[in-house]
């Protein structure tokens, strides 16, 4: 924790000399409450001082009930922690929101606060359990909200999907008709623990999945291994539905506070939900309306929205909490009803049970958690058509593709990050509401002139956007993770504007490694500049006459992953590379695969550019 603090002082002296302010104070504050609370002080409650500072901008003022883990000080409403930044923000008096308040004190009580809200540190057993918790709890909420649901509610939702989204989910129960998904593998692990180039030998199918994707055209890659005098068919264990494999619920680190939960499926499901999400994401991407409201692959227009939004008023983002974790599967089946071979696959895709730890086997009332590739795709598609219907209700008339049009530039969806206008914003939530779903009003904003969407932050049009620790500071050139977390987090602050804490952050790596000036575009380790300025040059190559530095690079290497026969030709036929679909090879593709076990560090001679 030592060097966490280090951190943060260097932080509290460059933004407080930003800001005319004094830090002294607030570094005992902090100090002695680390003494005393811990690592969570950091993690924990300064991050909810943050959150709580973004509410009183959204609301326009700090009420008595912000605040509430710090002292408030006399003659006034504002905490004593952070005074000198807060008052050039809001009126130490009254509270209120003063007429033109500092865009760096903003910014600077965030990036305080903020700095270790999302490090990458394992949670205590205690709020692992109490995520698995909300877990179950969540799917008993999924059942009560499918029970209170009207016939009318589905309708209006069947209505609106086949209005708005029907061009494209016809686009694909036309291809899964034909016979055109082509599956493809990832590269993580899966239920029954298959890793790398393994998965292309895959013996376990399922009933369902066979009825849509039969297993003889989707693990074969040649009919003479369907021949029985040349290939043992049987060894392939198709099993029935009572039989199938669940998916395996695990918790991975997210913040101190709270873990992610992911479902990791097993691997004939992930194989053919990656064909079938391949050809969804491009039917809605290369649709002509469908492109400007859901997004899968550019944040960039919701950041631009909740920029817009922030300077005149006009939009709302709006968040939700376990967004995946609450798309009911009834919900899916009826937005997927009238295309019949869509709905099919995506039944037949679908894990129907999960082993959560300490729960057992249960039976799934979602469509799917994160861990699955339609998550998604398919939960965009729900939230965007819930949105129109809270559109739709507030007009008193649906939205037609005429209205949809006229909305351009003004409803955006990216997964769970929702940007509506302001005017519809309680309609929407409303509808989200009745749907089950819950709207984190920690993270929603449509009043004031704070907004924020897809890990951008705008205040009056300002990016007030932070830069955060994902892991401790290195102390040894051992820490290699560590050291190239931290050469991000140096550049960051250095683009940021952060200088001084650019600084301070070069001063501790050149005392570990070897910190050359080296340009964006180089695999070095090192610091950036703007206009990659003053770039250092040791030595020039004797061979290709380019400069190099003395430093260190991340050298990565896959695992060892023999394939051969027929699993290797399946392979090649089902890769695809960035250009296009057509089949591709990579060197060592049949020998190594999958994700790196660890990440090193080398030193040498590297180019500077």
């Amino acid at each position: 924790m030592k060097s966490h603090m280090l951190l943060l002082q260097a932080v509290l002296k460059d933004l407080g000399t930003r800001c005319c302010t004094c830090t002294s104070r607030d570094l005992e504050t902090i100090t002695a409450r680390v003494e005393n609370e811990g690592l969570s002080f950091l993690t924990i409650t300064l991050p909810q001082f943050g959150k709580d500072f973004e509410k009183s901008l959204d609301r326009g003022a700090v009420l008595s009930s912000s605040f509430p883990s710090f002292t408030v000080g006399k003659g006034g409403c504002l905490p004593r922690f952070l005074r000198g930044f807060t008052e050039q923000v809001f009126d130490p008096f009254t509270g209120q929101l003063i007429n033109d308040p500092s865009i760096d004190s903003i910014l600077a009580i965030r990036q305080i606060t903020l700095l270790f809200s999302k490090v990458n540190l394992p949670c205590s057993d205690a709020r692992r359990a109490a995520a698995i918790d909300r877990f179950i709890d969540c799917e008993e909420d999924i059942r009560t909200s499918d029970a209170a649901q009207t016939y009318e509610n589905f309708s209006y939702f069947q209505r609106v999907v086949a209005s708005h989204l029907g061009d494209v989910m016809t686009i694909v129960d036309k291809i899964i008709y034909e016979g055109r998904i082509v599956p493809r593998h990832g590269p993580g692990t899966t239920a029954e623990r298959i890793l790398g180039n393994q998965k292309y030998e895959q013996q376990e199918w399922t009933k369902r999945l066979d009825e849509v994707f039969p297993h003889w055209e989707y693990l074969f890659s040649s009919w003479s291994q369907i021949n029985p005098e040349v290939a043992d068919t049987t060894a392939v264990n198709v099993l029935e539905p009572g039989a199938e494999r669940p998916v395996r619920v695990i918790t991975v680190p997210k913040t101190l506070k709270t873990p992610r939960i992911i479902a990791i499926e097993p691997t004939c499901m992930q194989y053919t939900q990656q064909g079938i999400m391949e050809v969804l994401v491009e039917a809605i991407e290369s649709h002509k309306v469908l492109r400007h409201f859901i997004g899968f692959r550019d944040q960039a227009p919701n950041q631009r929205m909740a920029m817009r939004g922030s300077m005149d008023g006009s939009l709302a983002t709006l968040d939700l909490s376990e967004a995946s974790d609450r798309v009911s599967n009834q919900l899916v089946r009826f937005m997927s009803g009238p295309f019949p071979h869509f709905s099919e696959a995506l039944d037949a895709t679908r894990s129907r049970k999960a082993d959560v730890p300490g729960y057992g086997v249960i039976r799934l009332a979602k469509f799917a958690s994160m861990g699955s590739a339609l998550c998604f795709p398919i939960e965009a598609m729900v939230f965007f058509a819930i949105v129109l219907m809270g559109i739709g209700k507030q007009r008193n008339c649906p939205v037609s593709r005429r209205d949809l049009l006229d909305l351009k530039g003004r409803v955006r969806v990216y997964g769970d990050d929702m940007i509506v206008p302001v005017e519809y914003v309680h309609s929407v939530i409303h509808e989200l509401e009745t749907f089950g779903f819950r709207v984190n009003m920690d993270k929603s904003f449509w009043t004031g002139k704070f907004r924020e969407s897809c890990g951008r932050e705008y205040f009056d049009g300002h990016d007030i956007s932070i830069v955060r620790v994902r892991e401790d500071l290195p102390t040894s050139r051992r820490h290699e993770q560590e050291i190239i977390s931290t050469t991000s987090l140096r550049n960051q602050m250095y683009f940021a504007g952060h200088w001084g804490i650019a600084s301070w952050l070069d001063d501790w790596m050149s005392r570990l490694i070897p910190w050359p000036r080296i340009a964006s575009t180089s695999p070095a380790l090192g610091r950036h500049s703007f206009g990659d300025l003053f770039v250092q040059s040791d030595k020039v190559c004797p061979f290709l006459q380019r400069d190099l530095v003395r430093g260190y690079k991340v050298v990565t290497q896959l695992p060892l992953s023999p394939l051969d026969g027929y699993g290797a030709l399946l392979k090649f036929f089902l890769k695809r590379d960035n250009a296009s679909a057509e089949p591709s090879v990579e060197r060592d593709h049949l020998e190594r695969a999958g994700r790196p076990q660890a990440v090193n560090i080398k030193l040498g001679w590297v180019p500077s550019y």
